[in-house]
């Protein structure tokens, strides 16, 4: 009966694989699992450690996990994944519904910013972005260029927390309203400019910085304050920057 599961479920994965995205680790399928994500398919080779793990770290979803894991060998599980995560976990969720996502970022007033990414080239600093937007309440994130924000190598290093917030690719000139706040070496410092709840924050490629394009099409220029001679942060930490001062110290949790 069990190895009867067992094929099922890796049948299941094997048909449903192409239409749906990784949830790479356990931190992956908790944080989808809290903001509502529909698994389709979650498998483990050790499901004692997985609940225990749950149990420690997530026990308001210890049952859900429970009944969701299937338990398959390890040489199972190291053919259904790219590369096994150390938790030993995986799940396979339908991605966030594009046009609920364009709804929220297009709906106004906002209550946050919607962070913009131009053209960005490392899908592990999109994720972790995404991440970052996601603990911040941000109200999306939107990514220019061709990569996926969805590709699997983002949602690894977002920790499934795409399914907390509105994240979707866009092309530059249909980006959702609101006064656009690009972050530019040559602009104002940040610290004396109030960033405001419907604003866009952007930012430029990890090498080539803001578009020409994005950059003639802001409201205004700022700069996050760095030492002399230092060339640039991490576009995760500049993001991070950017939305604790948009934050603030007096503003409501």
């Amino acid at each position: 009966m069990i190895d009867d599961e067992v094929a099922r479920t890796v049948r299941h994965w094997r048909a449903t694989a192409p239409e749906t995205v990784l949830l790479d680790g356990f931190h992956a399928l908790k944080h989808a699992l809290r903001f509502g994500a529909d698994v389709r398919a979650a498998v483990t080779s050790d499901k004692t450690a997985a609940v225990d793990l749950a149990g420690d770290l997530a026990d308001d979803l210890t049952e859900a996990i429970a009944d969701l894991l299937v338990e398959v060998e390890p040489g199972t599980l190291r053919d259904l994944v790219p590369r096994v995560h150390p938790t030993r976990v995986a799940a396979l969720a339908v991605r966030r519904d594009r046009q609920g996502n364009l709804d929220e970022l297009s709906t106004l007033p906002r209550t946050a910013p919607v962070v913009v990414l131009d053209n960005p080239r490392n899908l592990g600093n999109v994720g972790a972005v995404v991440r970052l937007a996601a603990g911040f309440g941000a109200t999306g994130v939107v990514t220019t260029g061709d990569i996926d924000p969805w590709h699997p190598n983002a949602v690894r290093s977002g920790a499934g927390l795409h399914f907390a917030t509105a994240v979707e690719r866009l092309p530059g000139d249909d980006l959702p309203e609101g006064p656009l706040y690009a972050l530019d070496p040559e602009g104002e410092d940040i610290r004396s400019v109030t960033i405001p709840d419907d604003a866009l924050l952007a930012f430029g490629s990890e090498r080539h910085g803001i578009s020409p394009e994005l950059r003639k099409r802001a409201t205004r220029l700022v700069a996050l304050p760095m030492r002399p001679q230092v060339s640039s942060y991490n576009l995760a930490t500049s993001v991070a920057m950017a939305l604790f001062h948009w934050g603030g110290p007096d503003r409501p949790a």
